[in-house]
């Protein structure tokens, strides 16, 4: 586990604005709530600048807790649903943006959905980093923060301790990212599977995790084999063995999974070895030979072989592609 995941608090503070769009706001905070109840341990708290205000949807909110007595900080993650903007020039209150940018001073991640983006434009967080949000707002974000390198066609974006995501429903697919970061893929495929989410991932993103990319599908059998294999990755299990977890015949579990995601047992079982490897030559200093142990490959030799068929380079050119340089 790498040191970054380790300084997370779990504390998740949602601050909440006038006009918030209902979706921007219950998406991301369902998936946190899952994954808290699958033991990520994740606690919710929502802020705002009055105890009590109105959604964009007309839904009235009660029982915020005031910025003046709210406080995030190192190893928070401060979450920005977005409002229903106005043509103001004052698109959010001053006490809010100077909340958010203490906030984000004293270490803590913000993370904004949809047009929560303005919040950070408005807080300077943006200035140099890349970002997005909905796509009708991107010229407009441009002209307003002219320092923010705005990307289109990008459900999110991480840079550095911000994140910003798309319209709607991408920050769902922004706090699955999340999570991800936080607590391994098997954890997020995991919430995704309990909200029966068609998942998403960001296009840009270089490989897409295999421990969510085959999990589009409602087949609790394959679940079943999918949740055994991620969780013994370092285990031979034969064909038949995967058949009964799956209370399958071989030849049925072969059709049954095959079907739904579009490859065989092992050689999903192949894949999430391979991701598996990838993450730990990029968050730990395990050997070669200690990362195929774990990973269930038969020695180094194998999996130098299986990684650099697969990734273009050798583990060790691998690692320190992945390695942040600062």
């Amino acid at each position: 586990m790498s040191d970054t995941r380790n300084a997370m608090t779990g504390r998740v503070v949602v601050l909440v604005l006038p006009e918030v769009n209902l979706l921007d706001l219950a998406g991301p905070v369902q998936v946190f709530d899952a994954a808290a109840h699958l033991g990520a341990g994740y606690r919710l708290e929502y802020a705002g600048e009055t105890e009590g205000l109105r959604s964009a949807q007309g839904l009235l909110l009660a029982g915020l807790s005031p910025l003046p007595t709210t406080r995030a900080g190192a190893g928070d993650l401060v979450l920005v649903p977005g409002p229903r903007l106005t043509g103001s020039d004052r698109l959010v209150a001053p006490a809010v943006v100077r909340w958010v940018r203490e906030a984000h001073a004293a270490g803590a991640r913000v993370a904004s959905v949809c047009t929560g983006a303005a919040l950070l434009g408005e807080a300077g967080l943006l200035d140099g980093r890349t970002c997005t949000t909905h796509w009708s707002l991107t010229s407009a974000m441009r002209e307003r923060y002219p320092r923010a390198q705005v990307r289109d066609a990008a459900l999110y974006v991480h840079d550095g301790r911000i994140s910003t995501s798309a319209g709607i429903s991408a920050g769902i697919d922004l706090a699955l990212s999340l999570v991800e970061r936080d607590h391994g893929p098997e954890l997020a495929a995991g919430v995704a599977r309990e909200l029966v989410l068609y998942l998403r991932r960001d296009g840009d993103t270089a490989q897409i995790s295999p421990f969510l990319r085959y999990r589009n599908h409602v087949q609790p059998a394959v679940h079943r084999v999918q949740d055994h294999l991620a969780q013994h990755l370092d285990g031979a299990f034969t064909l038949r063995e995967l058949a009964g977890v799956a209370n399958l015949s071989p030849r049925g579990l072969t059709r049954a999974f095959t079907t739904a995601t579009g490859v065989t047992p092992l050689a999903y079982q192949r894949q999430l070895r391979l991701e598996r490897a990838r993450a730990l030559l990029a968050d730990t200093d395990l050997t070669v030979e200690a990362v195929a142990a774990r990973c269930g490959f038969r020695d180094a030799r194998h999996l130098r072989r299986l990684v650099t068929d697969a990734f273009g380079v050798p583990p060790s050119r691998l690692r320190a592609h992945l390695r942040p340089t600062g």
